[in-house]
């Protein structure tokens, strides 16, 4: 039993977090439950099952726990906030021909940047999520970040941004306990979320028409040539921000194999296609790269997720004298994507991470 220490809650309004809420309170801590309102709602289809988070509901769901809770409970507003953090860049990179993922960024300037700065203010020691991922402090005094127990469900890789200092001052009650045992835990503590879905699409799209949000957002259809590796034409686009390394569906081609897009080549308002073996990389660079165990040497063995639900791959790391990371797969990874987070472990710690710049496959300079 803690000595009533003061914890923020980040409650989404899902079951990880209210969870985490209800297991801190059991504990012994002064629990504040906090919801942000990060974008304006949308008008959709009342039937619509769209799975996002942060929405009206969600917040209302959040306020329902924590009454049933007994804690306090605010809501505070950064739409402001969150459209110049994360919507505008989630915007310019798609402009820009890159994939982005904005809940990485989310972690690292709201929830880890605002929302922790808030909680400071109310003179809380601890932020709290809903994350599948943990922490340990080493016997130097430093943090360790890693992987969550149950490997269906770790979030580590949306966590590599953090700092020593947002470790020392974050917990992840659910990061040591698999989802099942999460969701009896909710239904034990009666909580009103015990079997609501969970999130999976960008909350701020909550129909998943990344198209249609972009153009609302400035993105201008421009179309362009879509063009094999040899740079011979099979098709059109209607803006290269509707496409992605990897992508099958959509690309409208008819040809004598399935095609994926290989390649966003923005310069040239170009989508490059091709067989599925033309989506691997073997080596790739990254930059903002951070770090939250500094390595040792300019060259080491590691393994590197380039996306969320990618096994880490067995790796050798060169740091580059501009800061950037170049990394050299053991084995060729399918469809490394520019704009994604390539994440490094050593086992199940995070050692840091960049984002993806370039990869280099058996895509001819066309």
């Amino acid at each position: 039993m803690c000595v009533s220490k003061r914890v923020v809650v980040a409650m989404s309004g899902g079951v990880d977090s209210s969870v985490s809420a209800a297991l801190l309170k059991e504990q012994g801590y002064d629990v504040i439950g906090v919801s942000m309102q990060l974008y304006e709602p949308v008008a959709r289809d009342p039937s619509c099952r769209s799975k996002t988070c942060c929405s009206l509901d969600d917040v209302l769901d959040a306020g329902r726990v924590a009454k049933k809770l007994g804690i306090e409970f605010e809501v505070i507003d950064l739409r402001t906030e969150f459209k110049r953090l994360v919507i505008d860049h989630f915007v310019a990179e798609y402009a820009s021909g890159r994939t982005p993922n904005p809940c990485i960024r989310c972690n690292e300037l709201v929830k880890y940047g605002l929302l922790l700065d808030r909680a400071a203010l109310i003179g809380a020691d601890l932020l709290a999520t809903g994350h599948y991922a943990r922490i340990t402090r080493n016997d130097s005094g430093s943090f360790s970040l890693r992987t969550g127990l149950d490997p269906a469900k770790d979030q580590s890789y949306f966590l590599f941004t953090l700092t020593q200092q947002q470790l020392s001052r974050t917990v992840f009650p659910v990061g040591m306990l698999e989802k099942t045992r999460v969701r009896e835990l909710a239904a034990s503590f009666n909580l009103p979320v015990a079997q609501k879905h969970e999130s999976q699409e960008i909350c701020f799209i909550p129909d998943n028409d990344y198209a249609g949000f972009l153009e609302r957002n400035g993105i201008a259809e421009s179309s362009g040539e879509i063009v094999t590796a040899d740079g011979t034409v099979i098709g059109r686009h209607a803006g290269i921000h509707r496409y992605t390394v990897g992508q099958r569906k959509g690309l409208g081609v008819a040809w004598k194999h399935p095609l994926h897009v290989i390649a966003v080549q923005r310069e040239q308002n170009r989508i490059v296609a091709g067989a599925a073996t033309e989506l691997e990389t073997r080596e790739m660079t990254a930059s903002g790269v951070t770090w939250l165990e500094q390595p040792q040497r300019s060259e080491f063995r590691s393994a590197c997720r380039i996306r969320y639900r990618h096994a880490p791959a067995p790796c050798l790391v060169a740091l580059l004298a501009d800061g950037r990371l170049s990394v050299r797969f053991d084995t060729p990874q399918k469809a490394v994507t520019p704009g994604q987070a390539a994440v490094l472990y050593d086992g199940d710690r995070v050692l840091g991470g960049g984002w993806i710049d370039d990869q280099v496959n058996s895509l001819t300079q066309i």
